[in-house]
């Protein structure tokens, strides 16, 4: 059984981010896209990291309390983010990475031939920090990513991702490379200009408790973005008085709810 904590209260409550779980060990949350995992150069204190630092030391600045970064998600992403509270929770989780499930979903551009499969290719990064698929093995990581089409229009797919690696930029170089960049991809697209975030989304994770060994599965809903994408009917949900808006965040205090069903953040033991 896991251990629970009760929240911080509202007070403390990370702005704009969406704790999914939380125990004494681990901390799950929902990250909004635009914001960073970690700091920068030109960035130190609008990072997830910084906000939930605060949360957990509840405004308290001479706490010693802190969380650990386990993994990232690029900037202009947004979805499922695993954090720990101690170091032995951040080493297990990490050893164990390839034992951990992760799944997004992601709009790209046309259709795709095959509705399912698996893009496969020798990743690497060039000075400019640009990922890009190598013939040359001795430079490039080899690099796994599947997919499954769930949903087509005229002009953009919807697809559920797995990712077999997990290299940076992955997934959008993968999906750039067979033609269908992800939507809003401004750096391995089409120079999208008309869509003011990328259309990806992590969905699902899957990992093994680090102390009860209890494996827990986590997952979010679509961002109000993607069904709108999609031509989906939507309904306005209004955020509550603290500003913070349900699971699938919108933007301006409100979210778009798709009137078909759709699965709210949930967590299951197994």
């Amino acid at each position: 059984m896991v251990h629970k904590v009760k929240s911080s209260g509202r007070r403390h409550l990370p702005k704009g981010v969406i704790i999914l779980h939380e125990d004494r060990d681990v901390l799950v949350v929902e990250k909004p896209a635009g914001l960073l995992t970690i700091s920068t150069d030109k960035s130190e204190t609008n990072t997830l990291y910084y906000r939930l630092t605060d949360y957990v030391r509840k405004g308290n600045y001479k706490s010693f309390s802190r969380v650990f970064i386990v993994h990232r998600l690029d900037q202009d992403v947004s979805g499922i983010l695993i954090f720990t509270k101690n170091i032995e929770a951040k080493w297990f989780l990490q050893e164990q990475w390839e034992k951990t499930d992760k799944k997004y979903h992601a709009v790209v551009h046309g259709k795709m031939e095959k509705k399912a499969g698996t893009i496969t290719s020798y990743l690497m990064e060039n000075s400019c920090f640009v990922v890009h698929s190598t013939t040359d093995k001795r430079k490039g990581k080899l690099s796994h990513t599947a997919y499954k089409v769930l949903e087509e229009t005229r002009t953009f797919s919807l697809l559920e991702i797995t990712l077999l690696t997990g290299r940076k930029n992955q997934i959008r170089v993968h999906l750039a490379d067979a033609g269908h960049p992800i939507v809003g991809d401004r750096k391995y697209g089409r120079g999208d200009k008309e869509h003011k975030r990328i259309a990806l989304h992590a969905t699902s994770i899957s990992f093994t408790h680090p102390f009860n060994k209890t494996r827990i599965t986590i997952t979010s809903e679509l961002p109000a973005f993607f069904h709108r994408l999609l031509g989906h009917s939507t309904v306005q949900v209004a955020a509550d008085p603290h500003g913070h808006v349900p699971s699938g965040g919108g933007e301006g205090g409100t979210r778009s709810v798709p009137l078909i069903s759709s699965k709210a953040a949930s967590i299951i033991k197994e």
